[in-house]
């Protein structure tokens, strides 16, 4: 699918990259519910992604392996998944407001899909391949580590964070001999998509609530606020 000239000039501006040609840029766009509606015969970005996964994970491999020449191989991997992940590339795709030069199905559009985590990270990573496919390593390499900077700073900064939920994991084992459990206690389907709450408790109590587009991103947050509130009551007990 080829995009008008002003739509894909502005965004390869954003990208700052040379231009792109429309239908790879198009089809870097394109989320799989478009082409199943419409009689266009569009490509969905699947394979970009696909290629785009790769590419970001060697180019982010590379740079924390000459960034931490003391690091072992299972710090390396957690601080790459740590900048690879759904959330963080979801992020960045939110600071080029990737979301909006979305082609989606009408369903999709309707069910909030240009919000939606899933569809910006697998953008992005289409974004990536495109870029690949067309100008090569040598102009995707400063691309990655240009849009995804921040995080790479996080990391070199405070190295891989300790996943909030593996945190209170680890908590909970060594305090009450047993694993948190986590339960949604609410699902709403609005304008921007679903919504989920999600409690995490301890021996049939609750210990943290979080709320978010995606039962994970809840569980995510109930096991931060969950973790803080428990590290605080021990504090204060000691």
């Amino acid at each position: 699918m080829a995009l008008s000239p002003p739509m894909g000039g502005d965004l390869v501006e954003r990208l700052g990259v040379k231009p792109l040609p429309d239908d790879l840029l198009g089809e870097a766009l394109t989320h799989a519910s478009y082409p199943n509606e419409s009689d266009t015969g569009a490509t969905p970005n699947e394979r970009l992604e696909f290629l785009g996964d790769a590419v970001l994970g060697m180019v982010i491999a590379n740079t924390l392996f000459s960034a931490f020449p003391e690091a072992e191989e299972g710090e390396l991997t957690r601080m790459r998944a740590e900048i690879v992940r759904g959330t963080a590339l979801a992020e960045a795709a939110r600071r080029l407001d990737l979301g909006s030069y979305l082609v989606l199905g009408r369903g999709e559009e309707a069910a909030g899909g240009r919000a939606r985590e899933r569809n910006l990270a697998g953008a992005f990573e289409a974004i990536l391949g495109a870029v690949y496919r067309a100008q090569g390593l040598r102009a995707t390499r400063p691309l990655v580590l240009r849009l995804l900077k921040p995080e790479l700073d996080r990391v070199r900064t405070r190295g891989a964070a300790i996943d909030p939920k593996s945190a209170l994991q680890h908590l909970v084992q060594a305090r009450w001999h047993q694993p948190p459990e986590y339960v949604t206690v609410a699902e709403e389907a609005g304008g921007n998509g679903r919504r989920f709450d999600v409690e995490v408790r301890v021996g049939g109590n609750a210990v943290g609530r979080g709320s978010g587009a995606s039962k994970r991103a809840a569980q995510r947050e109930a096991a931060q606020q969950a973790h803080t509130a428990l590290m605080a009551d021990a504090a204060a007990e000691a």
